[in-house]
């Protein structure tokens, strides 16, 4: 999705340089609306309550995945979990998310040193936009990728072949990501993957998937993106 046009005639060593950050986990602590719908989902299905690991393994894939993947559901189980959980989802858990601390400072300087941000998430497109509006985010990225609702668009590759192809002038593109998913979607475009590792991801989750660096914190990545 469109939303403006950033500014990269600005001097720096990110200048015209293309940021690509994944949303829950990295810009985005959206772990209490995603947990709410899952246990609701979970509750409805009449599957027992869910257990930590369960629940912090579902924040990053996309949803079929997590369902499937998590709770051992196949077929048609799979299609009912997602359409619970979105049911409570969007009737206003998604908004229950915070914006970490040093991302908004982190955007900025980014796009006053005139790189060009963009938003690549296996989430919705529309839910995608609708928390970034909500957080106060949104107009720091030039454009926002997510999943579409009929699943035809869901994986990370796919998400972030639609970014690339929205910025074809885009310098050395980068993801910035907190799971695997992140690490290993980039790759397939030959794109490297800055790890968050303020997000959800197990200790080590990150680095064996291969990524080129894995920072504690937002104010850690401008370093982390000069030396990729």
């Amino acid at each position: 999705m469109k939303l403006h046009t950033t500014s990269s005639d600005i001097a720096g060593d990110v200048a015209g340089r293309l940021v690509l950050f994944d949303l829950d986990g990295t810009l985005v602590d959206s772990t209490p609306g995603i947990w709410a719908s899952i246990r609701v989902a979970a509750a409805r299905l009449g599957l027992p309550e869910p257990t930590p690991e369960q629940l912090r393994s579902m924040v990053g894939p996309p949803l079929e995945e997590g369902f499937a993947g998590a709770f051992g559901l196949t077929g048609a189980d799979v299609d009912r979990a997602v359409l619970v959980y979105r049911e409570h989802y969007t009737a206003g858990a998604m908004l229950d998310a915070t914006v970490y601390p040093e991302v908004p400072d982190l955007l900025a300087d980014l796009r006053a040193g005139g790189a060009v941000l963009a938003v690549a998430t296996s989430k919705p497109e529309p839910f995608a936009v609708r928390i970034l509006e909500h957080v106060g985010l949104l107009t720091a990225f030039a454009t926002v990728h997510g999943a579409t609702l009929d699943g035809a668009v869901r994986h990370k590759e796919q998400v972030v072949a639609a970014a690339l192809a929205a910025h074809p002038d885009g310098v050395r593109p980068v993801l910035v990501g907190d799971r695997l998913h992140d690490v290993l979607g980039a790759r397939v475009h030959g794109v490297p993957c800055i790890g968050a590792g303020w997000g959800p991801a197990p200790p080590g989750e990150l680095a064996a998937a291969g990524a080129v660096a894995v920072v504690a914190s937002p104010a850690e990545v401008p370093a982390a993106l000069a030396r990729t």
